[in-house]
């Protein structure tokens, strides 16, 4: 038991109702949905990962049905030129000059559908949006309102037709999250669902739960979640500890540390603490850390995957108690 020096029960109350909006629809996927809310909480952008069939798309979807803000759809595709999802300036006739059109990118939820199926050229249009919240245009700065997120989703890079996404452009995401396929009794449920005619339930169904000024209170309340100096160090040997471990060609940047701290925090309220555990930085490792690492050649002959060595890692380390 614990007193709380922040009262956390309206973000609590919140969490919980966004959760049963988006339970309406889909099965199981708790984690993916933890991961999505602490995203928006830590003011970051994820990445969203698995096959096809595996309702990434329609979790965003729903995800941002349950915010009263502007959203907006951005499918991905190997024609795609950076002005589509930028804008461009089309003169205008009347006054003989240059007027700026908006891309959908300038929205508050902003939904990339099967990302790495555009080359690197239109990935790159979204380096400094996604960094710096602005996109510069013939020398005009443009800031994007908040909340400003990012959900992208893409199929496994061994899919054809697919591009592996820029080291720096996957440095940008807080999160990877890895989609795996339902439990028996979860896909059931799924079967069922559609059997009774709950698996067809419209989107225009789902409630709005959060708005804009919520959203900027609840980020308010993540900064002041408060982190135990030991928690700090902790969080820096992980990174650290990247950069020299032995399966680990390329490590993690003080970015990778930034977004393990800011997540952290953001768990620790979903969980309905104002402190972070070890097990709120632990938990988000790999989520954190997995996607922003080159494995040695060694590993990967051995056909390893990021996540077990970034496990291995954090095994590796004494977790403060």
């Amino acid at each position: 038991m614990f007193e709380s020096r922040i009262n956390m029960e309206p973000v609590r109350q919140s969490i919980q109702e966004v959760k049963q909006e988006i339970a309406k629809i889909i099965v199981g996927q708790d984690s993916m949905v933890d991961l999505l809310i602490a995203a928006i909480l830590a003011k970051g952008h994820v990445l969203i990962e698995g096959f096809p069939g595996l309702a990434k798309t329609l979790t965003a979807k729903i995800l941002s049905r349950t915010i009263d803000a502007d959203f907006s759809r951005i499918q991905f595709t190997p024609d795609l030129m950076p002005s589509d999802v930028l804008g461009t300036s089309v003169f205008n006739f009347k006054d003989s000059s240059f007027d700026y059109k908006k891309g959908p990118i300038f929205s508050n939820i902003i939904l990339i559908d099967e990302i790495n199926r555009a080359p690197a050229k239109t990935q790159a249009a979204l380096f400094e949006v996604m960094e710096e919240r602005q996109i510069t245009n013939e020398g005009v700065l443009y800031k994007m309102e908040e909340p400003f997120f990012i959900m992208a989703t893409q199929n496994p890079i061994d899919m054809e037709g697919t591009y592996r996404l820029p080291e720096a452009q996957m440095d940008r995401f807080i999160f990877k999250i890895k989609v795996h396929y339902p439990s028996l009794e979860e896909e059931v449920q799924i079967l069922n669902n559609a059997q009774s005619g709950k698996g067809s339930l419209a989107l225009e169904q789902i409630k709005a739960i959060l708005n804009q000024s919520k959203i900027a209170e609840y980020q308010q309340l993540v900064q002041e979640v408060h982190v135990e100096p030991k928690l700090l160090q902790f969080i820096a040997e992980i990174t650290g500890k990247t950069r020299s471990y032995k399966d680990i060609h390329i490590g993690a940047s003080p970015r990778a540390s930034l977004a393990l701290l800011n997540g952290s925090k953001a768990m620790a309220v979903i969980r309905g603490r104002d402190f972070i555990t070890p097990e709120d930085i632990t938990d988000l490792t790999n989520p954190v850390i997995a996607h922003r690492i080159s494995m040695s050649p060694e590993k990967e002959m051995e056909g390893a995957s990021p996540e077990a060595v970034v496990q291995s890692l954090v095994k590796s380390l004494e977790i403060p108690r």
